[in-house]
């Protein structure tokens, strides 16, 4: 498959047409990272292209994005709870400063991280992380994937 759809991650979504995705939520869409360095990374996706901040959402919408936020973090949480015993907490981040679009990352973090990097943002992981092949998401991800899909329709059908 072509990456094409990296150049338009939202539209492709809508699209049907990002293998990234895991599930259409309320607001948005939750992908699996393109990164996997830390099993579970996942972010969540505004489903308006042309929404560049959460401010620019009127209020409902902006409760819905931040609520999906919250399944999706809880998700990933119970998903490498599950398959991790080395899993500590999930950090959640609104950033945009490379990505025009409003998006929220989902971290998963763990025991087994580096000591030097444990308790330090994952930004300041080494840049070769992020590009290095054995990192990349790939076929080796789908029963992760498929556990945070699972734990994204149990929270869906759990009473609040």
């Amino acid at each position: 498959m072509s990456d094409e759809w990296r150049k338009d991650r939202i539209g492709s979504a809508l699209r049907g047409e990002n293998p990234a995705v895991l599930r259409r939520l309320d607001a948005g869409f939750a992908v699996i990272g393109d990164v996997q360095f830390l099993p579970g990374y996942s972010v969540l996706l505004a489903d308006d292209p042309a929404v560049r901040r959460l401010s620019d959402l009127p209020k409902g919408r902006r409760l819905a994005f931040l609520s999906d936020m919250d399944r999706l973090g809880e998700a990933v949480e119970r998903a490498c709870r599950r398959l991790d015993p080395a899993f500590r907490r999930v950090n959640l981040e609104i950033l945009g400063n490379t990505d025009g679009f409003l998006h929220a990352h989902v971290w998963p973090r763990f025991e087994w991280e580096p000591a030097d990097l444990v308790g330090l943002p994952v930004w300041l992981y080494p840049r070769e992380m992020w590009s290095e092949e054995d990192y990349a998401l790939g076929p080796r991800h789908a029963d992760l994937r498929e556990a945070i899909g699972d734990e994204l329709d149990h929270l869906a059908r759990s009473p609040g």
